[in-house]
């Protein structure tokens, strides 16, 4: 890939990850818009390696408490960090399972369907605001419980539809349930570190069984995405202390609309890329695990 290509990427990926208008909705689109080669989904995958080595880096004390937690859970020893740990555990399984069984029917494809993207961009757009408009600002992420948490991990799992927004969907959960903005936010980009991690894993699994190899744009890609995703949440956490997400929905609504009119106005399409397409350049069969976007 270019230079120029690595860096767009990066770039989008490390800011639409975390803020809540949706990656894989940005992703689909430089293709499209650029006259560049689809970049592949194990190219994405990598992208969400820098996101998610950003939040473990920004999240760091929260990460090392929930270590601490789950050590302590071993030992028969339950305290407030493993609590939570259990509760962001079990609040993964929503999307592990509804992951699974989009593997297993072979509809990852809808990962670029630009017209899901576009409906979907509008639609959780306005759930956002009704969200934040609705939801009071009472609770913290101490109050979370397992039942917040399994409400907000499946919220989750339909972020493995593009267009929703992982940091969106879940963020608007949390806000239904009466939590603050900013501790909406530090919860879920803690719940989307197990079902991130496994994501990467399994993709990276297959596609070393499958003679695919990490070549070094890849590598940059992830590496410019992570210093791109630690703006973008030192940013956001900023942002969300003192303002509300109507400029996120105003910024959805745009680009929904956008996407629209290109769809049913002039009749755009995105054809999905390849099925098992390790990257530009690779054509070995791998098929990438489904990330929430």
């Amino acid at each position: 890939m270019p230079i120029e290509q690595i860096i767009v990427l990066a770039v989008v990926q490390g800011i639409t990850e975390f803020l809540p208008i949706s990656s894989s909705g940005h992703l689909i689109l430089i293709p499209f818009l650029t006259g560049w080669p689809d970049q592949g989904q194990f190219t994405d995958v990598m992208s969400h390696l820098g996101t998610l080595l950003a939040v473990l880096i920004y999240f760091w004390r929260d990460v090392w408490h929930l270590i601490l937690g789950t050590l302590n859970l071993f030992r028969g020893k339950i305290t407030d960090q493993g609590r939570l740990a259990l509760y962001i555990l079990a609040g993964t399984i929503p999307a592990v399972l509804f992951g699974y069984t989009l593997k297993k029917l072979n509809v990852p494809d809808l990962e670029r369907n630009i017209t899901v993207v576009a409906w979907n961009t509008v639609f959780y757009g306005v759930l956002m605001l009704v969200a934040d408009m609705y939801g009071k600002q009472v609770k913290t992420i101490n109050d979370v419980t397992l039942k917040s948490a399994l409400v907000i991990g499946c919220a989750q799992a339909l972020a493995l539809i593009p267009g929703t927004s992982r940091s969106g969907v879940t963020m608007t959960a949390a806000r239904f349930l009466n939590f603050t903005r900013p501790d909406a936010a530090r919860f879920s980009f803690l719940l989307g570190i197990p079902a991130t991690a496994a994501a990467i894993v399994l993709t990276l699994g297959d596609a070393v069984k499958s003679g695919c190899h990490i070549t070094s744009d890849e590598l940059l890609v992830a590496a410019f995405t992570f210093v791109a995703g630690i703006l973008a949440i030192a940013f956001l956490m900023n942002l969300l202390r003192r303002i509300s997400f109507l400029p996120f929905v105003l910024y959805r609504m745009a680009l929904g609309g956008f996407l629209l009119v290109l769809v049913y106005g002039y009749g755009a399409h995105l054809s999905p890329a390849p099925e098992g397409n390790c990257g530009p350049g690779q054509a070995a069969s791998v098929q990438a695990a489904p990330v929430p976007q």
